[in-house]
């Protein structure tokens, strides 16, 4: 079965009241998505206007006193930061859909452990700081900043040339199947890709192949298409 099929087969069949409070423009809220696509699972999106400031008001402070989406709830438990939020699910959920922890023993719970802590400190500080002057603050009227775009750049390629070794390693970053690693790396991705930092993932072979992988996944495509991942048109 495709991933396609996958997806679409599984939606139906699961209403766990799940609600997730975000922005699908948001990179933190489509990590989200992405995860409870994956699983095929049904979510009530609640959309939460970050233009406006609406993730700064007391309505939603009271969920996250940070002020940041996105927020999930399963019923009392309310959770934020995307990365815990999509472990919980994934971890919830392991025997649902496809399989994003591999835990089978402990080498391999280290192995993605570490993995996840690569994309969160040495990764995403790079490609989000490219992300927010690229894309993000051309959509709100403000100038792009080009000395810090070349300065994260130079930054991001020395990640990258770590993960064309480690690529050469095994298919994905963690282990030889698509895991959460590699589906938290996937909301800068997609934005950078429509940017000139594209060729910094294009001029590395296996970099570029792993990027086409994963961001040709049916889940990661439904989480884009804001009109049925979202609002449900």
């Amino acid at each position: 079965m495709d991933d396609r099929n996958m997806v679409l087969n599984l939606m139906p069949n699961a209403d766990f009241g799940y609600k997730v409070h975000g922005d699908p423009f948001s990179t933190n809220t489509r990590r989200v998505l992405a995860v409870l696509l994956e699983k095929g699972l049904f979510y009530e999106p609640i959309t939460v206007d970050l233009k406006t400031g609406e993730h700064k008001r007391e309505s939603f402070l009271s969920l996250n006193p940070f002020g940041q989406v996105p927020v999930f709830e399963d019923g009392n438990i309310k959770l934020c930061e995307s990365r815990a939020i999509t472990q919980y699910i994934a971890y919830v959920h392991s025997s649902r859909g496809t399989q994003l922890l591999n835990l089978q023993s402990h080498k391999t719970m280290g192995t993605l452990t570490m993995w996840m802590e690569i994309e969160a400190h040495q990764f995403d500080p790079f490609a989000s700081v490219l992300t927010w002057e690229q894309v993000i603050k051309p959509l709100y009227g403000l100038e792009t900043d080009q000395t810090v775009v070349e300065e994260n750049e130079a930054g991001l390629e020395n990640v990258l040339n770590v993960y064309e070794k480690r690529l050469g390693e095994s298919k994905f970053l963690a282990c030889n199947t698509f895991t959460l690693v590699d589906l938290h790396h996937l909301p800068n991705i997609q934005y950078l890709l429509g940017t000139s930092t594209k060729r910094l993932f294009e001029n590395r072979p296996r970099v570029c192949t792993w990027v086409d992988d994963i961001t040709g996944r049916e889940a990661w495509k439904m989480a884009c298409d804001h009109d049925k991942s979202w609002f449900g048109k």
